[in-house]
C-alpha cells in the first residue's frame, strides 16, 4: 500500500494544456492540407493564451460573490494558477518550428507537434502521480490511460485527414 502525497503544485493546467494542444493540432486541416508551420505555431500559442484567459475569467467569476469586486491579488493568483495552460502549448509549437526548420513537410511538422503534445500529457500526468507517491503499478496505469487518451486524439486526426 502506498502513501500518496499531494504534489506541491497544481499540474492540472499542464495536463489540460497538453490535451488542448493535441486537440488543436488534430483539429487543423481535416481533409485538407495542414496549415503552414508558422500558422500552426501561432494557432497553438494563441489558443493556449485564449483558454488561459478563459480559465482565469471562469475562476474569478466562479469564486467571487455576486457583489464582490475582483481584486488584483485574486486576478494574479488565478492567472498564475492557470499559466501552465499556456506553457503546455510551447513544446508542441516549438516542435512545429523545429520540424519546419529541419525541412519536414507541413504534415510532418504537425505530426511531430501532435507527438510532443501527447508525450507532454503522458509525462505531466506520470510526474504528478510520481510526486504524489504512486506505486510503479499506478504509474504504469496513469501513463497507459493518458497514452490511450492521447492516441484517441491521434486516431481522430488520422481519421479526419483521410
Amino acid at each position: 500500500m502506498s502513501r500518496e502525497r499531494q504534489p506541491s503544485s497544481d499540474y492540472a493546467g499542464a495536463i489540460y494544456g497538453s490535451l488542448l494542444a493535441a486537440s488543436v493540432v488534430a483539429g487543423t486541416g481535416p481533409g485538407q492540407e495542414p496549415p503552414h508551420p508558422a500558422q500552426l505555431t501561432i494557432l497553438l500559442l494563441a489558443t493556449g493564451v485564449v483558454f488561459w484567459l478563459s480559465h482565469v475569467y471562469a475562476h474569478l467569476v466562479g469564486e467571487r460573490s455576486a457583489r464582490a469586486l475582483v481584486s488584483a491579488h485574486a486576478f494574479r493568483a488565478a492567472a498564475r494558477r492557470d499559466w501552465p495552460i499556456v506553457q503546455a502549448a510551447v513544446p508542441p509549437a516549438a516542435a512545429v518550428a523545429i520540424g519546419a526548420a529541419v525541412g519536414m513537410s507541413d504534415a510532418g511538422a504537425a505530426w511531430l507537434a501532435l507527438a510532443v503534445a501527447v508525450g507532454s500529457q503522458v509525462g505531466w500526468a506520470s510526474y504528478v502521480a510520481a510526486v504524489g507517491g504512486a506505486t510503479r503499478g499506478r504509474l504504469v496505469i496513469v501513463a497507459a490511460v493518458n497514452l490511450v487518451l492521447g492516441l484517441l486524439i491521434v486516431l481522430l486526426k488520422a481519421a479526419l485527414t483521410h
